[in-house]
């Protein structure tokens, strides 16, 4: 079979969904649902807290006892009965249960597929990570374009049925045949059996680790009031999802090129770029809160998402033993995509209340920090090939 049509149609079915979920819940709970923006934060928040648990326990303990065609199957089954809960849940307390059960199973399928693409790198079996997850944006993006004519005719109350729509897709696609590599029960060894903590013992994992986990923090103002922000500085309803998919088309020509174009380019100096591009983002949005600003911004998710992800996959492949993949692609999930998103989710929502703009601009508080310690990280990389070359 061809191993990067199958990975692409995976990454393509998944972000479809992401680019649902992601951009408008928040909006749809509280325009839908009728609670306060402040109440949607908190339910937000504790679904990632709800999902970071599970990236970093569950699925790492799983991947080690299951083969990833299993687990993207029983994570989909998952996902699926718990967005149809939504339909009965009003109140905000049920609200907040479905949402944490939505949480432990819907975002453990981005891990998965993730460590899936470096499992067959690594194998071999697929040449180019970028090629296979630029089909990931394009399914983010071109959703996004649809719904917006939806949402337009039919109210916000179309967020949540393409998305069950969606997650339907995802699960029926499950039943096709995957690379055999990942079909396979994985087999145990030293290293699966190692702790998470040994992952440390690797060559500036943690400083890595840290950088991503403040770069995608940064994020979180823009995941949960973006939608709503563009309202209030009076973005054309129909325009709406065409602005937050500008980010996602700048997403796609980064993906498209990256092999090529920044395969020389040091871990350390993607990294760099990547919060440089973040911390110019946010100070756009705050200083000019207009649409035309907004949207010369929203380029800049090149470099403060795409780059920065595909950094960390870059040092992952080639720096990472197989069998302790999923364990780093848990902890990146958990405290980079989940709870440290959560927490500035929280902070955001507080700045929100009091100005919109603030929310943007708070989010410096993480890009200036990464920015300099990779910087560091850089030095660190400079100087090990100076040494190297002696």
């Amino acid at each position: 079979m061809n191993t990067q049509r199958w990975m692409g149609t995976r990454f393509f079915s998944f972000f479809m969904t992401w680019g649902i979920f992601l951009p408008y819940w928040s909006g749809w709970m509280i325009y839908t649902k009728g609670i306060t923006v402040s109440q949607a934060s908190l339910i937000m928040s504790l679904g990632l807290i709800a999902r970071g648990l599970s990236t970093l326990f569950a699925f790492p303990y799983l991947s080690g006892r299951f083969s990833s065609k299993i687990l993207l199957n029983v994570a989909g089954i998952g996902t699926l009965i718990s967005i149809i809960c939504y339909i009965p849940a009003s109140s905000f307390a049920s609200l907040l249960i479905v949402t944490i059960v939505f949480h432990i199973f819907y975002p453990t399928l981005m891990p998965t597929l993730d460590s899936a693409a470096s499992v067959l790198v690594q194998s071999k079996q697929l040449k180019h990570y970028g090629k296979s997850r630029q089909w990931g944006s394009i399914g983010f993006v071109s959703v996004g374009m649809i719904l917006t004519v939806f949402t337009g005719l039919f109210g916000d109350e179309m967020i949540f049925w393409a998305l069950l729509l969606g997650i339907i897709g995802f699960v029926c696609l499950g039943f096709m045949r995957a690379p055999d590599i990942l079909s396979k029960k994985p087999q145990a060894d030293k290293l699966q059996k190692a702790g998470m903590l040994h992952l440390f013992r690797i060559k500036h994992f943690g400083l890595v680790l840290l950088i991503v986990i403040l770069l995608q923090a940064a994020h979180a103002t823009y995941y949960n009031y973006g939608y709503i922000f563009l309202q209030d500085i009076h973005a054309p309803i129909y325009l709406i999802g065409l602005i937050i998919n500008i980010a996602v088309i700048a997403e796609i020509a980064f993906f498209s090129i990256a092999d090529k174009s920044f395969s020389k380019f040091s871990v350390g100096t993607l990294l760099t770029l990547a919060a440089i591009g973040s911390t110019v983002r946010w100070i756009l949005v705050f200083a000019f809160p207009n649409v035309i600003v907004f949207c010369v911004a929203q380029t800049l998710h090149a470099f403060s998402f795409a780059m920065g992800h595909y950094a960390f996959m870059i040092y992952l492949i080639s720096s990472v033993p197989h069998a302790q993949i999923p364990k780093a692609q848990g902890m990146y999930s958990a405290l980079a995509l989940s709870w440290s998103t959560a927490v500035f989710t929280i902070f955001g929502g507080y700045l929100y209340e009091i100005e919109p703009r603030y929310a943007f601009i708070g989010m410096i508080v993480c890009t200036l920090p990464a920015m300099l310690i990779s910087l560091v990280y850089r030095k660190l990389e400079l100087r090990k090939k100076v040494f190297n070359s002696i």
